[in-house]
């Protein structure tokens, strides 16, 4: 039947930006001006269109990224391409905290007051942005569009003569905006914030370490800078991180030049069931957090009868203070091409997603140029270096929600739904994403693909422990001298790696340690010991989750941190189940309790009632693990220390 759309057309602009993403529109059925004698009197094309419902999240990214938000006329017109009932497409739109559904300034900056930015000053930084540039925008409502004068005074919407933070003349600029956002994946830079420019094209950028709102301001109105390759170091060989810094990331011959598709070249040879033998003979667990043996996993995709097979990576890397992925896309994207199309030998896959965070636009591009130059060299695409496999993969930017770190959450943001968990069983393997079997491994997983076929699973095993085999990268950050990736062989001591980090940073005392993010749990000094590895975490009830090791020292606020990591989790709950909706505010509530001193005994129990019923009856990873962190903190009686002045 047709679709029925009341109210709001499209700007030219934003027409524009729709049909440069999904073509031109066929018929007055799908978007264009009604012609009864082209498009007759019965409405056509439905089934059709509904196959496109995937371009949803696309449509909206393309024109967020033109015209800085998304009106009611764009998003009618979106609804119109595809055939979406304008109330699911409202809340695929306010579902995502980068997209906009209301006015904003063409130029926003979303500055990081998550965990490790507020140990490097981030609220002293948002402070300064507000009385810079006006109040922060807040996502979901309505925002005032100020503009900056050199007196740190907002200036009315309709002045749009300005003046940078500090300058000493005025200067026509943009108008600018800023809001607080959660980790950006930016830990090792000590403040961070992501500038996202709307235009034709767009220019987006990560700009880190921001150290003041001076410098913010100018880098929201300049060229975009060259990234800058931070501290990454290891011990013994380097394998993850071996061409970090020594292949140029945007030539494939550079990459080839380094041993770059020798795996895959072995992979052919040894056929599906052998790669899969040589990833089971290696024992390589996911490295996302939940520690799957890979092989099972790839396996179960591969036996199944239903077709066809897709093959994700998961970069939505979202968790509070880890960014290893980021690096490693940003630095090493043909790697990861690489990996995905051994995934789809093993598994039987002809098309593959790679969904990125919306928080990292240069892994993005890279990927993207990547993805390009493999096509053109016959890596990707129909016959694959001459063989039987045909494999493309498919870029998808999110668009801000930490849940869609969870792999089904992810496959409903792909298929142009709300990012909210499926109950499993079914799981991925048997009903994955369009509800065929799929693979979804995230980045670090895929790229140890690589080196397991070039040296032999069995070798590839003799590093690391019995159960925890090969190397692993802990985004190491926080009181440290130097924040930083690092590559250690798995089992290595805790101690050791914030060693290799310089210690605690300017000789401090070491108060605890957050292994594994917001959904990980404290540590104390006394467990420095403990060896990294999943079966010594496990043993220690702790985790290594996406490989997050936080520092804190005596003089760290701990409370706040607190404070900011169940915020985290109420802000970025689903509200699908009601263990999570109405647990991570209980939790907040009963926390802020706590910390002002003012709990009583039953409050006391009420809390540790709250955190198991979320633990044992939310449906997915966020509620299970949203009171890790704040238990652990109870336990090891963090929650009664005051930093040292």
């Amino acid at each position: 039947m047709d679709l029925h759309i009341i109210g709001g057309e499209p700007t030219d602009e934003e027409r524009a930006a729709v049909d440069a993403r999904l073509g031109a529109p066929a018929s007055g059925w799908a978007g264009a001006t009604r012609d009864i004698a082209r498009d007759g009197r019965t409405a056509s094309g439905g089934t059709a269109l509904a196959a496109d419902r995937h371009l949803l999240l696309p449509a909206l990214h393309a024109v967020q990224d033109r015209v800085g938000w998304i009106s009611r006329g764009a998003l009618n017109y979106i609804c119109r391409r595809l055939s979406v009932p304008p109330a699911e497409a409202w809340g695929v739109l306010t579902f995502y905290h980068l997209l906009s559904p209301h006015p904003r300034p063409r130029i926003v900056a979303h500055v990081c007051d998550d965990i490790a930015c507020r140990l490097g000053g981030a609220e002293r930084l948002c402070a300064e942005l507000e009385a810079t540039l006006g109040a922060p925008l807040e996502s979901g409502h309505p925002a005032a569009d100020p503009t900056v004068t050199s007196d740190g005074a907002s200036a009315p919407l309709a002045d749009t003569a300005v003046r940078s933070a500090g300058a000493s003349a005025p200067a026509t600029l943009p108008r600018l905006g800023w809001q607080r956002s959660p980790c950006l994946g930016q830990c090792d830079a000590g403040t961070a914030a992501l500038v996202v420019r709307a235009g034709d094209p767009p220019a987006r950028f990560v700009v880190a370490p921001i150290t003041s709102a001076a410098h913010l301001v100018s880098a929201m109105t300049a060229p975009a800078p060259e990234p800058v390759l931070r501290v990454r170091a290891h011990l013994g060989v380097p394998r993850l991180l071996a061409r970090v810094g020594r292949v140029n990331p945007g030539e494939l011959e550079s990459y080839r030049a380094n041993g770059g598709y020798r795996a895959l070249a072995r992979a052919l040879t040894l056929g599906p069931a052998g790669v899969i033998a040589e990833v089971g003979a290696a024992g390589l667990l996911g490295r996302g957090g939940a520690a799957f043996p890979t092989a099972r996993k790839w396996e179960a995709v591969r036996q199944q009868s239903a077709t066809p097979h897709y093959v994700v990576c998961n970069a939505d890397e979202s968790e509070p203070g880890t960014f290893k992925d980021r690096l490693l896309l940003e630095h090493d994207p043909f790697a990861v091409v690489e990996a995905m199309t051994i995934c789809a030998l093993a598994t039987g896959s002809d098309r593959g997603f790679l969904y990125v965070r919306g928080e990292y636009p240069l892994a993005e591009q890279r990927l993207a140029g990547a993805l390009t130059q493999a096509r053109g060299a016959g890596l990707l695409g129909p016959a694959i270096l001459g063989s039987g496999l045909s494999f493309d993969i498919e870029i998808r930017r999110g668009g801000g929600a930490y849940i869609c770190g969870e792999e089904t959450a992810l496959f409903n943001s792909i298929e142009g739904r709300r990012g909210e968990p499926r109950s499993k069983p079914p799981f991925p393997a048997e009903v994955g994403v369009f509800g065929k079997p799929t693979v979804a491994n995230n980045v670090e997983t895929l790229v140890n693909v690589l080196d397991i076929l070039e040296e032999g699973g069995e070798a590839w095993a003799r590093q690391g422990t019995s159960l925890s085999t090969g190397p692993r990268l802990f985004c190491v950050s926080g009181r440290v001298e130097r924040p930083g990736l690092y590559e250690v062989p798995s089992g290595t001591p805790l101690r050791a790696v914030i060693d290799l980090a310089g210690g605690v940073s300017g000789g401090g005392t070491l108060r605890a340690v957050l292994l594994g993010g917001a959904a990980g749990s404290f540590v104390g000094p006394a467990q420095l010991d403990l060896p990294l590895s999943f079966e010594a975490a496990r043993a220690a009830g702790t985790t290594l989750g996406s490989g997050v090791i936080m520092v804190f020292d005596d003089t760290a606020d701990l409370g706040d941190t607190l404070r900011r990591i169940a915020a985290f989790f109420r802000h970025e709950s689903c509200g699908q189940c009601v263990p999570c909706r109405i647990g991570t505010v209980r939790q907040q509530e009963l926390l802020e309790g706590q910390l002002m001193g003012t709990a009583s005994p039953a409050a006391e129990r009420a809390y540790a009632e709250l955190a198991a019923a979320m633990t044992d009856a939310s449906i997915c990873g966020l509620g299970q693990t949203a009171a890790s962190a704040i238990v652990s903190a109870r336990a090891l009686g963090l929650l009664s220390q005051e930093p040292h002045p």
